[in-house]
């Protein structure tokens, strides 16, 4: 197999992906993305709620929380500036009962120690003048928080990317590769196995990463963290959804509790009712509906019988076991690990649509590549 010299390499055509491709690419950079299946955002990218996160509940001084703020600015800018559908729509989080009503006051200082916004108290007379069918004790206002056309912005990340001379190679997954002092050298798979010499490589493959990283000869595997699942099935309305904002519970052990998002066309979804797999299954079982009844309607009460059914779902990709306390991202670049040239993601899940402009500049910064002004 001839080996042929490319400039820079990104394995994974996600929203991260996308975005560190173009990046690369408005820096002058010569760009291939290489895309295991047939069209962009296949899988994590694809499969979540669309929600533009204020920032609310991540650790303070995370790369998660730090990501997400400068994300979530530069996205409604993005957005605006490039026609990608999206609605500054806003989100509610409600307190049921009176002991949950005190864990409000810890959520807003985070926020506001994030950089989120100033969540803005809420009596139960206001919640239900915003949201007629909800009901609380208590609640907080969070004004920076929106929703997301995603495939439509990951076309214009594409379309970006495609301007500035990039390019995409579908149905090439990395085979494997090798590692050394001179850099990163790529197989791929398919139909049109190819051999590539890369001067930057940049790993954004997502489920997929640990595997892409830990195939690379050379490559210690000891920089390389474990690889855990965690699906999360949501579940749509049969009818329109009374809701014109999202509605989220005070936060439980171990998540966020079942939450009402909305899609760009107004359907509401419910979830995730998250469940830890072994391998990738994107199966959706009717019967775990039922465990939602009783959840929603703690602030839903008019939730009428049967009327969820299948919608979706999505696999994150953690860095630790069930229980175990959430983890950061992880950019891994050449101060990391001592390859020339190469950056991993690990672990980039929610809030990773959010935050993906920003992500992309730390790729470039990792690189020593400058990707010239904000968006």
């Amino acid at each position: 197999m001839q080996t042929e010299r490319v400039d820079a390499v990104v394995i994974g055509a996600g929203v991260v992906g996308l975005a560190v491709a173009r990046a690369l690419a408005r820096a002058r950079r010569e760009v291939i993305v290489l895309e295991a299946a047939d069209a962009i955002g296949t899988e994590t990218s694809s499969r979540n709620s669309e929600v533009i996160h204020a920032g609310i509940y991540y650790p303070t001084g995370s790369l998660k929380a730090g990501t997400c703020v400068a994300g979530r600015d530069a996205l409604y800018r993005y957005c605006a500036t490039h026609g990608v559908p999206h609605r500054r729509c806003g989100k509610i989080i409600v307190a049921t009962d009176e002991g949950q009503a005190g864990e409000l006051a810890a959520i807003a200082r985070r926020a506001e120690a994030n950089g989120a916004g100033a969540l803005v108290p809420l009596t139960p007379e206001e919640v239900a003048a915003r949201e007629p069918e909800v009901r609380c004790v208590a609640a907080l206002w969070s004004p920076l928080t929106g929703i997301v056309d995603s495939h439509a912005l990951m076309l214009a990340y594409q379309g970006d990317l495609e301007e500035a001379g990039g390019s995409i190679a579908f149905l090439a997954p990395v085979a494997g590769g090798a590692v050394g002092g001179d850099g990163v050298v790529l197989e791929t798979g398919g139909d049109d196995a190819m051999r590539l010499a890369c001067g930057l490589v940049v790993n954004c493959a997502g489920l997929h990463a640990q595997r892409v990283a830990a195939a690379l000869a050379g490559f210690s595997p000891g920089k390389v963290p474990g690889t855990w699942y965690a699906k999360g099935n949501y579940y749509t309305l049969a009818a329109r959804a009374p809701f014109s904002h999202l509605v989220y519970p005070v936060p439980e052990p171990g998540g966020l509790g079942v939450h009402v998002t909305l899609d760009m066309a107004g359907q509401a979804r419910f979830g995730p009712d998250v469940e830890w797999i072994e391998g990738i299954d994107y199966t959706v079982d009717p019967r775990r509906a039922d465990r939602f009844y009783a959840a929603v309607r703690r602030y839903w009460p008019g939730l009428p019988d049967g009327a969820l059914q299948p919608g979706y779902s999505g696999i994150r990709p953690k860095l630790g076991p069930q229980g175990a306390p959430a983890g950061d991202f992880v950019v891994q670049g050449p101060a990391d690990h001592g390859i020339p040239g190469l950056v991993n993601f690990f672990g980039i899940e929610s809030p990773g649509l959010t935050a993906s402009l920003p992500l992309a500049r730390l790729a470039c910064a990792a690189l020593g590549v400058d990707p010239g002004p904000e968006d």
